[in-house]
């Protein structure tokens, strides 16, 4: 999995494409210590793998700064210095120099197997249990075009945070779905791939459409995010991200994150590729 080399990590930093000596000694990262399929404090998420990745190609000592996702995550922990990276972060997110995508998302519908769902419009909605998660008073993006609807009433909300200390906050929505307290979830894609993969019965994943409501978008591209102008690491992490991208990819895979259906390869490993939006 790992294919950079000591060599080449050095070759790095004598051609200027790396942080400094000092500073590639240790690799800093901001992650939420109870964030799967993302991340959590046993390194069991996506993000932790990719972390080891980066870490060990650019041959440096890897250090979690353990920080709870909430609103203003980056202004409070990557802005002010506490890490040099964080992972997983909307490519046109302000405030960060981000890197090209590793992955591109969707927001999906997750259904028992009988009761396939993907378009937002249709008209068996209105006679469901609607579940999707809550960002503090405000529902997932998907949530706009529901309300515009008239399927507001519809709407069961689930905390995306959970109560302090509660293990997989975002998978209760799955097993709502797995239990029946609701007949579909629209959720963010890695969370529905994941969680519906884990899940006691079988369920189905399925990307939403549209793909957008007004200027709301529900599909995102995902980069690495180091603070501004620091173009040394976020070249040198890059390096690393082109020359994984087959390892990337198994990731991706083995955490069942689903892509647009137009999607037949992850973006990793490419140089040019349409911004797509924020997260």
């Amino acid at each position: 999995m790992f294919s950079l080399s000591h060599s080449v990590a050095l070759t790095l930093i004598s051609t200027g494409l790396c942080c400094t000596a000092a500073d590639l000694r240790t690799f800093r990262v901001c992650a939420d210590p109870n964030n799967l399929p993302f991340s959590n404090e046993a390194g069991q998420g996506l993000e932790n793998k990719l972390a080891q990745i980066v870490a060990h190609d650019l041959s440096v000592n890897l250090q979690y700064v353990w920080f709870a996702e909430r609103r203003g995550f980056l202004r409070h922990s990557l802005d002010v210095g506490l890490c040099d990276a964080v992972l997983g972060v909307p490519i046109d997110v302000e405030g960060a120099l981000v890197t090209r995508p590793y992955y591109r998302s969707t927001y999906v519908t997750v259904t028992k197997p009988e009761l396939k769902i993907a378009s937002l419009y249709d008209s068996r909605l209105r006679n469901l249990r609607i579940g999707l998660h809550m960002i503090g008073d405000d529902y997932v993006p998907p949530g706009h075009l529901l309300a515009a609807e008239g399927l507001a009433g519809q709407i069961v909300g689930y905390s995306l945070y959970g109560a302090y200390g509660q293990a997989d906050p975002p998978a209760r929505l799955i097993d709502a779905v797995a239990n029946g307290q609701v007949d579909v979830a629209i959720v963010w894609g890695p969370f529905g791939g994941y969680f519906a993969k884990k899940a006691s019965i079988p369920l189905a994943v399925e990307p939403v459409s549209p793909t957008r409501f007004r200027m709301v978008p529900f599909t995102y591209s995902i980069g690495v995010a180091v603070r501004k102008g620091d173009v040394a690491l976020q070249s040198a992490i890059q390096q690393v991200l082109d020359k994984e991208c087959p390892a990337v990819r198994a990731l991706l895979k083995e955490y069942a994150f689903p892509s647009p259906e137009e999607e037949e390869a992850t973006p990793c490993g490419t140089s040019s590729l349409a911004v797509i939006s924020s997260h």
